[in-house]
């Protein structure tokens, strides 16, 4: 039996919108690898390094059947964040929409392509946030990567004092929290910042190397040292 295709926007279905359909999805595909080329007089060969994964385009292709308010479809593609296709329905994609969508097209012809850009890596749906309650010093925690490339995750501390963070026994940050109270510092290794639960810049808190925090594929150790209460972990497995 053929299912429809659809996709989800952050938590919203296509399916929900109604006079849209999902004509085509974008196939799955891996993202183009960033290198840099050098070319040695003298040498045979040249020398290529690379430089990361980059960002691309999925085009999915729309349209309009019966009953449908124009208002409410460009509403739905009004929009960034995460998004799940249904051919890929265990993963999702980081995305924004920033070229135009010929919305008189698709009202005149009933037909419209609307590209998103997608970052180069996807993470699990249903991938828990590991929640971790503390009361040794150090702190030793397994952490698996079920995905196929390094991952660079999002932790949360609560403790107070210094604490220092290490991964597969390297250190890697210098934490500094209130000497005297507990508090909350969310560290965003991918986006190299810290901040509080209340979104408050918290980067001179912690200082270090953000760099290297990549779960590789596999087992990985995370090793915490000071006075913590408790320490979360998200986006720990990762996709290309």
């Amino acid at each position: 039996m053929n299912i429809r295709p659809s996709l989800t926007i952050n938590g919203v279905s296509s399916n929900t919108i109604t006079g849209l359909l999902i004509t085509d999805l974008p196939p799955i595909s891996k993202p183009l690898q960033r290198t840099l080329i050098d070319v040695i007089d003298g040498r045979d060969g040249d020398i290529i390094t690379p430089l990361g994964y980059s960002a691309y385009d999925k085009p999915v292709k729309i349209a309009l059947t019966y009953n449908y308010n124009i208002d409410d479809v460009i509403k739905f593609f009004d929009s960034k964040g995460i998004v799940t296709f249904s051919n890929e329905p265990n993963k999702y994609y980081r995305f924004g929409i920033y070229e135009q969508i010929d919305f008189e097209r698709l009202i005149r012809f009933k037909t419209a392509e609307v590209l998103f850009h997608v970052q180069p890596f996807k993470l699990a749906v249903d991938e828990e946030e590991l929640a971790v309650d503390v009361n040794t010093n150090p702190i030793n925690i397994k952490v698996f990567n079920a995905g196929n490339v390094y991952s660079r995750p999002i932790f949360s501390i609560t403790g107070k004092g210094t604490v220092n963070f290490s991964l597969n026994g390297s250190q890697l940050l210098i934490v500094s929290l209130d000497a005297d109270n507990y508090e909350k510092i969310i560290i965003d290794s991918e986006g190299m910042n810290a901040y509080s639960v209340d979104n408050l810049l918290l980067n001179r808190r912690v200082t270090g190397d953000y760099d290297n925090i990549k779960f590789v594929g596999g087992s990985n150790t995370v090793t915490l040292t000071g006075d913590v209460s408790q320490f979360t972990i998200k986006n720990y497995s990762r996709w290309i």
